[in-house]
């Protein structure tokens, strides 16, 4: 479940790193009642980073994919094998 926290929770700034850090989620940040941040730990943001990475890499995989630019799998090891020597 969502961690929702004033703006003013901000103030305890230990209490707010602990919470980012217990969790492997953001936390929210409301002011006046209204969405205003969000905040997550470094592990937090580099796992999204990634898991974006990932899914830009796949859409682009798919475009290929109908578009029919696709690669015999045989040949690309074999050039890998060439280029690294195994």
């Amino acid at each position: 479940m969502p961690q929702i926290r004033p703006i003013t929770d901000l103030r305890n700034t230990a209490e707010i790193s602990d919470l980012c850090h217990s969790k492997p989620e953001p936390v929210f940040i409301t002011k006046n009642g209204y969405g205003d941040m969000v905040i997550m730990s470094m592990e937090t943001y580099e796992r999204k980073m990634a898991l974006a990475d990932i899914y830009e890499k796949l859409a682009v995989a798919e475009k290929q994919i109908i578009k029919g630019e696709l690669l015999n799998g045989e040949a690309v090891f074999a050039k890998l094998r060439a280029k690294h020597g195994n």
